[in-house]
């Protein structure tokens, strides 16, 4: 581990308790009696339940005297069925706290696992609508622990989850204040095995966030400050990150970028998340990759009540001639350096359901935040130029 990267280390309290630098998972077993945790299942996919990582907190944990299960029934869009299928193993297993480890899937899955451990009611009756969370209760959600092994999401520090009904093929967003897990491990080792290709989808991610959180409309300086800062680390980091994954300052900075991404949206996203989510639930595509591709057709589509605000955003990123097109450079240049397609076609999405993925884009709530007010026929201009790769001059 070089100098630098060991003093990316710190405590923070933002906007929940974050312990964060290379190698602090060595400390898991220190925050689950923190919390009083002392029967945790850990909650994560496939493809990490096999890995050392996992093998070794769950020992770590059990020479502390933390016996500590493992579910990892959990598809990359986890589904309803998913959730249930973890709240069966968590009551069975009489365990009383969850560790939520992996990427956004993993963590989504095991946040709606903690929660539904001790509802009555269906999943789908908390669905992030008006106040339908209020119906949960509150005292009957696990305590959470969450570490992330990707950037993207950072779902680490959000108060939801997304989880795909199977049934009706549709992403929802589940929320509850008490899903904002208690303490998060953020190790930037743990990130060094991804794949360049999903460094960068997952690096993408996190810059939708952060660029669709600055671009919302509504008063919100804390989170404005939050998302240029993120994007700045975001340029200046994820293409060390994917070209060379073994660089721990990199992995560090892209890991603060992504929970910075996702404190910053609590002001709100837009249509990259709205066509981002029906695409994940018709056409499983990853969601990083998604965003990333429709990313500079929407910023095209806002273009006139954002001109000034990506004109700030490129003196802040210190970019020539600082404009909306000068964001809109970086955005292309960044994809195509990383390798990113340009078009939705180029991820396997078809133009034979336009229509539906339009209309179920136009009731996704982060179509909400959009700069511009958007409806069916909007959305679906937009989805149709990011399937044709139609940008305006």
């Amino acid at each position: 581990m070089s100098n630098d990267a060991a003093a990316l280390r710190g405590n923070w309290n933002y906007p929940t308790s974050v312990k964060f630098g290379c190698g602090r998972i060595v400390e898991l077993p220190d925050h689950c009696k923190a919390l009083g945790i002392k029967r945790p299942l850990l909650v994560t996919d496939p493809g990490l339940a096999g890995l050392p990582m996992i093998k070794d907190a769950i020992a770590r944990n059990e020479a502390a005297g933390l016996p500590t299960g493992l579910f990892s029934d959990v598809q990359p869009n986890p589904i309803g069925k998913n959730v249930e299928e973890g709240v069966k193993v968590y009551k069975a297993g009489k365990h009383d706290g969850v560790i939520a480890w992996g990427g956004g899937s993993g963590l989504d899955a095991a946040k709606a696992v903690a929660f539904m451990a001790g509802q009555t009611r269906p999943l789908w009756d908390f669905e992030d609508i008006g106040d339908w969370w209020t119906r949960a209760d509150a005292n009957a959600i696990a305590p959470i622990i969450a570490v992330p092994t990707t950037s993207g999401t950072g779902s680490e520090v959000g108060r939801a989850s997304v989880i795909t009904d199977e049934v009706n093929h549709v992403k929802k967003i589940i929320f509850h204040p008490k899903m904002l897990p208690s303490i998060v491990i953020d190790d930037p080792e743990l990130t060094v095995g991804l794949p360049p290709h999903i460094t960068a989808a997952t690096g993408m991610d996190a810059l939708s966030h952060n660029l669709e959180a600055f671009c919302a409309p509504g008063y919100h300086p804390l989170a404005d400050g939050i998302a240029l800062e993120g994007m700045r680390l975001i340029k200046e980091w994820l293409p060390v990150a994917v070209k060379d994954g073994k660089n721990l300052v990199a992995r560090a900075q892209m890991m603060a970028a992504s929970s910075m991404g996702a404190t910053a949206f609590q002001k709100g996203l837009g249509g990259m998340h709205a066509i981002s989510h029906p695409l994940g639930a018709l056409y499983h595509t990853h969601h990083g990759l998604t965003n990333a591709v429709v990313m500079p057709y929407v910023l095209e589509f806002n273009r006139k009540v954002i001109d000034e605000k990506l004109t700030a955003l490129a003196r802040y990123l210190n970019l020539p001639n600082p404009s909306f097109q000068a964001v809109q450079k970086w955005v292309l240049d960044l994809r195509q350096e990383i390798g990113i397609p340009h078009t939705l076609r180029d991820i396997k999405v078809d133009d034979k359901q336009v229509d539906k993925v339009a209309e179920m884009a136009a009731v996704d709530p982060s179509a909400g935040g959009n700069p511009i007010k958007v409806g069916a026929a909007e959305l679906r201009q937009i989805f149709v130029a990011a399937l044709d790769g139609k940008l305006s001059a």
